[in-house]
């Protein structure tokens, strides 16, 4: 058995009849003063894997996510560093799970990878014949790196010794998102060819094409346990498809615009999409019924997120304003108005009571998740932003700007 635990909830990876099975365990209500052992004696009642001889590793698991809970809450940020990154602009950032790793992706056909710690670059993964414009890490591992590019391939690298194990082709056009599920058996990318494809890591063969969509492809995520994966379209639907037999389960039909973004939430029950129709949905992940619009924006939504737990919903608009709703009401809990110019990229904190919001006025700011007031305004890249992170523990911020220079906070 072998046990990963998130923010909210605990994933358990296990064999049966020679097959790789993952379950996971929301851990949605749990405080600083649970009670840890009741609480996995409680899990054990209802899950045989749980044997007494890992009991103990589970109640460390729990109690290291209260720590996280019971933290600090004024948290300051102040710039580390300026990391002048590439000699061309920078596509995009993304950090390991622990945060002691980052890569960029850049527009010079490379993607580098920086120890945050030291703000030092380590190494830079070169062979990519254009644009590496979609990039990750095999998180929680963090051992290989993916890389998608115009070129219409997709690499697969070693984060230790930047060594390139396969070069996945097959696309016809630019691969521009990609996603590693998280059992790191499969790296899915997404192509203006209006195709999918699965790919195997260790065989470094292609598995299946999701062939399906009438336009490109642009938003890809898998849902937690990897049995599931949407992809997004400029075609104005998300497909939800069975990662198994590449068959598509549904179409996600009501949006009047391209998508922008599409994401599972944490326990695979919920998918929520953002387009440019200036409206966000929810969905039934399972049956694929839509459940609700939210609406309020006066302008395209660029990007859309949950928090871990999944209990709330940012979305990030071109009006220049992001928004927070509660998941289970539907209703608006928070406005975050203050960006000079639309926001690309939102995110929330891991333990959820924070957002990050990237913005082209030059500027990201961070936000109460409850009452929308803005806490702090990072300041000093000389163009927009279009790309920011957290670390896993919340207390590091990447931002990632046209400026070619990425920013430690």
């Amino acid at each position: 058995l072998f046990i990963t635990f998130f923010f909210k909830g605990i994933i358990l990876e296990y064999v049966q009849g020679g097959e790789p099975k993952t379950r996971s365990i929301d851990l949605l209500n749990l405080r600083p003063d649970t009670d840890a052992v009741a609480l996995v004696e409680e899990i054990q009642k209802g899950e045989p894997l749980i044997t007494a001889s890992c009991k103990e590793h589970v109640i460390h698991l729990v109690r290291r996510l209260q720590e996280k809970l019971g933290g600090k809450e004024d948290h300051k940020f102040y710039l580390f560093k300026v990391l002048r990154a590439h000699i061309l602009p920078l596509t995009n950032v993304a950090f390991n799970k622990s945060g002691s790793r980052f890569i960029t992706g850049s527009y010079d056909r490379t993607c580098k990878v920086w120890d945050t710690a030291s703000g030092e670059e380590l190494r830079t993964l070169e062979g990519h014949g254009n644009v590496v414009y979609a990039i990750a890490f095999n998180n929680p591992y963090g051992d290989k790196i993916a890389t998608g590019s115009f070129d219409k391939t997709c690499k697969l690298w070693s984060t230790e010794t930047g060594k390139c194990y396969h070069t996945f082709r097959g696309h016809s056009a630019e691969i521009v998102c990609l996603s590693f599920n998280l059992q790191s058996t499969l790296v899915a990318t997404g192509s203006m060819d209006t195709t999918a494809k699965l790919w195997d890591i260790e065989k470094g063969e292609e598995i299946v094409t999701l062939s399906g969509h009438s336009a490109e492809i642009i938003a890809l995520s898998f849902n937690t346990t990897g049995d599931r994966i949407i992809t997004g379209s400029f075609d104005h639907t998300v497909a939800v498809w069975d990662v198994g037999t590449g068959r598509m389960l549904h179409t996600l039909i009501g949006h009047r615009g391209e998508i922008s973004s599409a994401q599972f939430n944490w326990d695979c029950s919920l998918i929520v999409t953002g387009s440019m129709d200036k409206t966000c949905m929810l969905w039934n992940a399972m049956t694929g019924m839509h459940i609700a619009t939210l609406t309020g924006h006066s302008d395209e939504i660029l990007d859309v997120c949950f928090d871990y737990a999944g209990q709330r919903i940012a979305t990030a608009s071109a009006d220049g304003s992001a928004r927070v709703y509660n998941a289970e009401t539907k209703k608006c809990i928070a406005k975050l108005e203050g960006h000079g110019g639309e926001i690309s990229k939102i995110c929330f904190n891991p333990k959820g009571n924070r957002v990050l919001t990237a913005s082209s006025d030059k500027t990201a700011r961070l936000w109460d998740a409850a009452t929308g007031d803005c806490l702090q305004i990072l300041e000093g890249h000389t163009d927009e932003i279009f790309s920011c992170a957290f670390n896993y523990k919340g207390d590091i911020i990447i931002t990632g700007s046209k400026d070619n220079t990425c920013r430690i906070w």
